[in-house]
């Protein structure tokens, strides 16, 4: 055996067992994901078919809910009742009052033109767009100031894809 080809055999086994490895670890990582998936998978169908296996109700446990869905989290709207700091309060669907949060990066749109908080006023018809915060309220993101709608003050309920109907003009 030469003792100069020696080092560069050492080098070259190294990097076969390094290489080696490597695989060895990506096999053992993709195993581990393929399991993670079959898990997840196995109880995302388990939770949606817990009513069928156990004997639930057939429609499911939030049958009552029909049409309602579940509370407006990400925006909602309805007529300002109340104004109180950077604040306000507005009462939506089914009388529902909800306080929204203002801070200074909330834009307010009255059709085309961009106003100020002090210019909103109990009785004005909103939408809002935000986020929901740790104290059930909503931080506004976008507010849109909506002409006073017909029928004695009630705004229409959303159709069936939640789009609000088109206002007639006066």
């Amino acid at each position: 055996m030469d003792l100069k080809k020696l080092p560069q055999a050492k080098l070259l086994i190294g990097a076969i067992f390094g290489i080696a490895g490597v695989l060895l670890l990506l096999v053992v990582f993709k195993v581990g994901l393929m399991v993670g998936v079959r898990k997840a998978d196995f109880s995302c169908r388990w939770s949606d078919n817990y009513q069928n296996n156990f004997g639930g109700p057939r429609a499911g446990f939030l049958k009552g809910f029909g049409d309602r869905d579940f509370l407006e989290a990400s925006g909602t709207f309805g007529q300002i009742i109340k104004l109180d700091g950077q604040n306000l309060v507005i009462k939506g669907q089914n009388d529902a009052e909800k306080i929204i949060v203002i801070d200074n990066e909330t834009v307010i749109k009255r059709l085309n033109e961009t106003v100020k908080f002090g210019d909103l006023k109990v009785d004005d018809y909103i939408v809002v767009i935000g986020e929901p915060n740790q104290g059930g309220q909503i931080e506004a993101k976008l507010i849109r100031v909506m002409p006073q709608p017909p029928q004695g003050g009630q705004m229409p309920p959303p159709n069936q894809n939640g789009m609000m109907p088109a206002l007639p003009q006066n």
